[in-house]
């Protein structure tokens, strides 16, 4: 009996996830879809996808990496709070999170007078996009990395710097390899978070097509337009990435164990 209502709750919950995400590929024929996904308001939100998270990727990389091996090894004051504070914008709602970036980088925000004295505009450009999806999408790499480089046997480190390599050599060449599974799949789950990014973007950037407008922001406006077949292929395509990157995580996760 207790085998039966497992069964049964388990089989009701696979199929309310996967019976919609079918019915999403079923929408648009392939004769359709071919000729949609190459449309040019398809293109172009492909594009700015591409560019902006290209972009926030590199950002995570290069800020997320110190900060992850930090809080893996480090031992400093207020560690706890800052290891809580960057897994804070993984439970903010999105909107919450672009409107706090408005008032910081927006015209009358924290930043904003001194962004007007040099003349730069950051809110409802395409930096703001790369700014909102580094916001949403670095604690998810932060917290895989810091996971690896803990899992990294400190005595190797210690062997490394007694055969004459200094920190850096050795975080290069002994740590980071040995870490590189996590780091990948933190990586990646981070690019796929700031590619499926929405309210943050919309908050901070706007919709505006070929500068702001990313896939997720065009699968809005294709909905709302009555572009149904748009948004049909575009969520499609965007189903399609996560699928990948899903099974990329699980293989690296294994690596990484």
């Amino acid at each position: 009996m207790i085998r039966a209502a497992v069964a049964a709750a388990s089989v009701l919950l696979v199929l309310f996830i996967t019976v919609p995400l079918v019915a999403l590929y079923a929408h648009v024929a392939p004769a359709r879809f071919a000729a949609t996904i190459v449309s040019p308001p398809a293109l172009a939100a492909l594009r700015v996808s591409l560019v902006t998270t290209t972009a926030s990727l590199a950002l995570t990389l290069a800020l997320g990496t110190p900060l992850a091996y930090a809080l893996a090894r480090g031992r400093f004051p207020g560690r706890t709070l800052v290891d809580a504070v960057v897994d804070l914008p993984i439970v903010v709602p999105p909107a919450v999170a672009g409107l706090a970036l408005l008032f910081v980088f927006g015209t009358f925000g924290l930043f904003g007078p001194a962004l007007g004295a040099l003349h730069l505009r950051i809110a409802f450009t395409t930096l703001a996009v790369v700014l909102a999806q580094l916001f949403v999408g670095a604690p998810f790499y932060v917290r895989a990395a810091r996971a690896g480089f803990a899992a990294v046997d400190p005595a190797l480190e210690e062997a490394s710097a007694t055969l004459g390599m200094g920190p850096l050599r050795t975080f290069a060449r002994v740590t980071v390899p040995l870490a590189l599974p996590a780091l990948a799949g933190g990586a990646v789950l981070a690019w796929a978070r700031a590619l499926g990014e929405f309210g943050a973007t919309i908050m901070f950037a706007g919709n505006l097509q070929g500068v702001t407008q990313t896939l997720p922001l065009a699968v809005y406006l294709g909905l709302e337009s009555g572009e149904l077949d748009l948004a049909a292929a575009l969520a499609a395509v965007l189903v399609t990435i996560a699928l990948a990157v899903v099974v990329a995580a699980r293989v690296l996760e294994r690596r990484a164990a």
